[in-house]
């Protein structure tokens, strides 16, 4: 293994105490006497050496030069001096200092389906939760600050920072983004709320290569806890991704052309997608007739690894030979080299697989249904499986906007909505599904509830109470004219309910309950298991008539993002309701259908709420208001918030205990996945 000093970094050491020596090798576990820095289990590299009063030097993952020759379009790789910043991100380990080598082996369902628990493994943003949920740290900048109001934040980049390629990451990069991708209708239609205030666009300056501004034409503090949580990373490859770009390079389409594309635009967007979403099957899958005419087949990254393969089957990554974090002892990680994912859509055999040790790392689409037969076999599998708090819960909604008249009448109905919430037994939903570990209650949109929530309202309309509900189900003229046991609606057309579930969103053994308990009210429910893209595709059509998946977020992230308070209340891959509200508000008007009044008071108050300075009076009054409105008209029905289990391989080392198992703080973000070893 190579020790390599770094020119930053051998002047920088001139400067110590001529005793000053090697830096202990420090872990979460064991400190060594060296005092915490300015942010929990990391280190800039001055601070960890004038605090311990000692060097680190730097050494190199011995098979790195063989993991760089299997990225196409790289180029021979440099020394390990000229690939890490001069200041790169030390990392605590949680217990040891690991070894390289090994493949990661995960599971997901389907391409863009089931993905982003491993995507998290590998992901970076500009900054990110530590594993305590409360504490923001940097990760890909080196530093933040923020103006008086709130109005400007500036994020200082690691001065000789490369992509994977080993170009040069610059502040270039960040505006790129936002500029060219983020705000340009040409590669994503309409702009994500989070790259807005108050639906407003900022502005980006790149003032220095290190030194980016954002400019907020009002106060959003909630922007930087957006950064620490989500897929979307605040900047892209502009000296990859601009030369196909039109508004960049004049010759940007005659490039494209001469690679078999359309335009400069449709590679852009065979490589970075259509939307924001960062695991967009590469050009290998969308185009492999094309890939070999391209530069790269996937686009350069700042993540720990590199995808190489793409099929429908899986895909498969080698570590970033530039990658910009290095433990205490030096050492520049991820420690492992591959990660390998599979595709399996079905539960049972993705189950099957955990139990035979097949699989080094799981938790989404992982059911608690399925917790006793993974605990039974733990030991002999030599795997753990902990059952962790969510902060999600299993919710149902109905098509408020269905393309059947109606339907929509009657969904639209208060009345209706509350019959069919009290006639869910959460309690049996509890005992059978969850083993009585979970808490009954109602959807209230945020979790874990602020202090400014009234507690009434987790119990509001989530009594189990079907005499209430046959009650109102009748007087909004819900009867059973022919006599078959089931009631008709109100103009005696025959209902049957088709809810379709993915059990990547929510467990069937709920959606089954939760039929069974309408049916008895006389509301006839049909059950069927579908894939997530297939559910995914007829909510965006407007074609459910029930929405089911996992809902709810903290409210850092509510302070960052508004999804889940304007139509259609989530995104692609959650849980929407009210479609043609969302086009009636995307178009101002000009098609959909308008929503009532109490939605158009909760888009005005989740931009007042992200505003506002969090804890304050008026912060809390808005926030309280939110909460009535979303849950006095009941657009989703809360459940039962459970745990859920993790799943990890004992040879998986460095693994610790997740705060919670969630998506919401980007599930293995918080956990530091790149400093994971293989022992074995």
């Amino acid at each position: 293994m190579r020790r390599i000093l770094l020119s930053s970094v051998a002047l920088f050491a001139l400067t110590l105490s001529a005793q000053a020596g090697d830096c202990p090798a420090l872990t979460v576990k064991d400190g060594m006497g060296i005092a915490a820095g300015a942010y929990p289990q990391q280190f800039d590299l001055a601070e960890i050496q004038e605090t311990g009063n000692c060097t680190i030097s730097f050494q190199e993952n011995p098979a790195i030069g063989t993991l760089n020759g299997k990225i196409r379009g790289n180029p021979a790789m440099p020394a390990l001096a000229d690939r890490l910043p001069a200041e790169p991100l030390v990392v605590a380990p949680y217990d040891m200092i690991g070894k390289y080598g090994g493949t990661l082996d995960v599971l997901s369902n389907a391409t863009e389906a089931g993905t982003s628990d491993f995507l998290s493994t590998r992901h970076v943003n500009l900054v990110r939760y530590a594993d305590d949920l409360q504490t923001i740290v940097p990760m890909v900048a080196k530093s933040w600050s923020w103006n008086d109001d709130f109005t400007q934040l500036t994020f200082k980049l690691r001065k000789g920072h490369k992509w994977s390629d080993g170009a040069p990451f610059t502040s270039a990069d960040v505006k790129f983004w936002y500029d060219n991708l983020a705000l340009d209708s040409k590669v994503i239609e309409k702009p994500k709320d989070y790259v807005l205030v108050g639906g407003k666009p900022m502005t980006v300056d790149a003032v220095d290569a290190e030194t980016v501004v954002f400019n907020l034409p009002s106060p959003k503090p909630g922007l930087l806890a957006h950064f620490a949580t989500s897929f979307a990373q605040g900047f892209q490859p502009k000296h990859f991704l601009g030369k196909f770009h039109p508004d960049i390079n004049s010759d940007a389409d005659k490039v494209a052309k001469e690679a078999g594309f359309e335009n400069g635009l449709a590679v852009i967007k065979a490589y970075f997608g259509n939307s924001d979403w960062t695991d967009t099957p590469s050009p290998l899958l969308n185009s492999p007739d094309k890939v070999a005419k391209l530069p790269a087949d996937v686009m350069p990254t700042l993540e720990s690894y590199i995808t190489i393969s793409d099929t429908t089957e899986g895909r498969h990554y080698v570590a970033n030979p530039y990658f910009f974090m290095v433990d205490t002892a030096g050492n520049q990680l991820p420690y492992i080299n591959e990660q390998d994912e599979v595709y399996i859509n079905d539960n049972e055999v993705r189950i099957l697989k955990l139990v035979n040790s097949e699989v080094d790392y799981k938790s989404q689409s992982l059911q608690l249904a399925s917790s006793p037969l993974l605990l039974e076999n733990q030991e002999k599998g030599k795997f753990t499986v902990e059952l962790k708090p969510d902060i999600t819960m299993p919710a149902f909604s109905f098509n408020l906007t269905s393309a059947d008249a109606e339907k929509r009448k009657v969904f639209g109905d208060l009345k209706f909505r509350q019959a069919m919430s009290v006639a869910i037994n959460r309690a049996e939903i509890n005992e059978v599904a969850f083993f009585g570990l979970g808490k009954p209650q109602q959807y209230i949109g945020f979790s874990p509830a602020p202090d400014f929530v009234d507690p009434k309202w987790a119990s509001h309309f989530a009594q189990f109470d079907p005499d209430m509900a046959k009650k109102l189900l009748d007087e909004i003229g819900m009867v059973d004219k022919d006599g078959d046991g089931f009631r008709e609606l109100p103009n005696g057309d025959k209902i049957v309910l088709n809810m379709q579930f993915a059990t990547q969103g929510i467990a069937g053994q709920v959606v089954e309950l939760v039929g069974q308990h309408w049916s008895s009210v006389g509301v006839q429910t049909v059950v069927k298991e579908v894939t997530p893209d297939e559910y995914r595709s007829a909510q965006s059509s407007n074609a459910l008539d029930v929405g089911m998946w996992k809902k709810s977020q903290p409210v850092a992230i509510v302070l960052g993002n508004n999804e889940l308070w304007v139509p259609p209340f989530e995104n692609y891959f959650g849980h929407r309701t009210g479609m043609l509200w969302a086009e009636y508000v995307d178009s101002k008007g000009a098609s959909g259908v308008k929503p009532p009044e109490f939605v158009d008071q909760l888009i005005a108050d989740i931009n007042a709420f992200q505003s506002a300075p969090s804890g304050t009076d008026e912060s809390n009054k808005l926030g309280a208001r939110m909460v009535e409105n979303m849950t006095s008209n009941l657009l989703f029905l809360g459940t039962v918030m459970a745990p859920a289990p993790i799943y990890h391989r004992n040879a998986l080392k460095n693994f610790t205990s997740f705060t919670t198992a969630s998506y919401e703080y980007y599930r293995t973000l918080p956990y530091r996945p790149q400093q994971w070893f293989l022992d074995e």
